[in-house]
């Protein structure tokens, strides 16, 4: 049975009546712990029941099909992409894009997420809104950054020794076993290491997370207010059905 302590505070209020002021003078807490124990309180559940039916309803409505179930554990030979990798950061860097006209920002060059934050699988059959939810639970907002070049260097260095399937669109990087980069290009063209790119990604790599610290190395940040899963939900609404590959965008080669 699962536990949690829930801190009522019991306020215990001794008015002084002293140039009409009130003061509080004693606090008191007491722990009340809440089990399975506890039933539900009925005209709360029938007060909430259509509330909860109606986004039932709006999280399971059939938005696109996918006609493979897809892991981020699926990876190829000599690959360091997945397929559910691959769709999560194409959706964010086509629906950016769009989003974006709205702003008057420089478009973004390509998409760099964290494998972690892929957190569950792409079942095969219908998606709705709730596959999104599943695939990204967090408030992740998208956000763009202004890379200097050494940002961009640093990027490319974590990328080629973390040697994990971190999503990534726009981009393309081929290293050898030794993690050391064979080729790289962004929007199929070589990388220019004298120019300043815009990549889109989360607001927890902003700050750090996973230890991608380059991206403090930064010439400008711009928030769109659009979160990953929305970005999610909008490709599927877009696409219909959702058929990625792992491809070449992130691979070893022998040479």
């Amino acid at each position: 049975m699962i536990k949690s302590t829930i801190h009522f505070l019991l306020f215990c209020l001794i008015i002084i009546s002293c140039k009409k002021e009130q003061y509080l003078k004693h606090i008191e807490g007491k722990n009340t712990d809440v089990s399975e124990l506890i039933s539900s309180d009925e005209t709360i559940e029938n007060f909430i029941k259509p509330y909860k039916a109606r986004i039932n309803n709006s999280l399971d409505s059939i938005i696109a099909y996918s006609p493979k179930y897809l892991s981020k554990k699926d990876l190829e030979p000599n690959s360091l992409n997945t397929a559910v990798g691959n769709f999560m950061a194409d959706a964010v860097f086509e629906m950016t894009n769009l989003k974006i006209s709205e702003y008057n920002t420089k478009p973004i060059d390509f998409v760099l997420l964290n494998h972690g934050g892929i957190r569950s699988s792409l079942p095969s059959g219908n998606l709705s809104k709730r596959t999104a939810y599943n695939l990204m639970p967090f408030e992740n907002a998208i956000v763009l950054i202004e890379l200097t070049p050494s940002g961009i260097q640093d990027l490319l260095k974590y990328l080629s020794v973390n040697q994990r399937a971190h999503p990534i669109s726009g981009l393309k990087l081929a290293i050898n076993k030794k993690g050391q980069i064979i080729e790289s290009s962004i929007n199929n063209k070589d990388i220019d290491l004298n120019k300043n790119y815009v990549v889109a990604t989360s607001d927890y790599l902003l700050n750090g997370g996973d230890k991608m610290n380059f991206f403090k190395l930064n010439k400008n940040v711009s928030s769109i207010d659009y979160k990953i899963r929305d970005a999610l939900i909008d490709y599927f609404s877009k696409k219909d059905t959702i058929a990625p590959i792992s491809d070449n965008r992130f691979i070893y080669l022998d040479h």
